[in-house]
């Protein structure tokens, strides 16, 4: 049995990981604290720990893993930027992350985010709750012929660009790698990020957390944008 301390564990979790194929050779220890160089002792005995977005394995939480037996460290996401990758290497410790998920369940996560903001959609649940059905504050737009910049045209980003053409939206995009074939069978437009944030009445980010990324809207590129864009990130 491969012995596993799950971090930052919620009852999902603890559902999926149990059923999932394999499991049965895997003896889970489930803990609901988050993993840090503090808690790391928790996985005493453990060969693996799993950890989640908010787990933070610097350098000092991973030499404590390695110094109580830990030789993997697997996330059940797809981002890596909480982990001292240089680290782990060097102390010989395998890291492996979730290389995909289901792209559309961003994508429609996105628009139905988008949804929310611009109908109002919390703010009129609350009314409604205390039998208020005033409109006054709760009204929209269309998106229909409005322009919406999507910057970064991976998976998630196409599809997210797609689902707003069925929306009859104008689509700019921006990516410094285009995909001219998929851009052009869909009726959508690459330009260059200073026209995109200029034009677009709503702007949807779909990109990597990575050093060029990092606060890629700050003063100066907010400064381009129209006022009162809508921003989902």
């Amino acid at each position: 049995m491969i012995e596993t301390a799950v971090y930052d564990t919620k009852p999902y979790d603890r559902e999926y990981l149990v059923k999932a194929v394999g499991a049965e050779g895997i003896a889970w220890r489930f803990h609901e604290f988050r993993l840090s160089a503090e808690t790391a002792a928790a996985a005493k005995g453990a060969q693996a720990v799993c950890v989640f977005v908010n787990d933070h394995a610097d350098r000092a939480c991973l030499e404590e893993l390695v110094a109580h037996g830990v030789k993997l460290l697997a996330l059940r996401c797809a981002g890596h930027n909480n982990v001292d990758l240089t680290a782990a290497r060097e102390l010989g410790l395998t890291v492996v992350r979730v290389p995909a998920y289901s792209p559309y369940a961003v994508a429609e996560h996105t628009v139905g985010l988008l949804l929310a903001l611009n109908r109002k959609i919390h703010r009129a649940y609350n009314r409604v709750r205390e039998l208020n059905f005033s409109l006054s504050g709760l009204v929209g737009f269309d998106i229909h012929e409005k322009t919406v910049g999507i910057v970064g045209t991976g998976r998630i980003g196409r599809i997210t660009a797609q689902i707003f053409r069925g929306f009859e939206a104008n689509v700019l995009t921006y990516d410094p790698f285009p995909s001219s074939d998929w851009a052009k069978t869909h009726g959508i437009d690459y330009t260059d990020m200073e026209t995109l944030l200029a034009e677009s009445d709503i702007v949807s980010l779909h990109l990597p957390l990575l050093p060029d990324t990092l606060h890629l809207l700050n003063a100066q590129t907010i400064a381009q944008t129209k006022r009162g864009v809508f921003i989902v990130n």
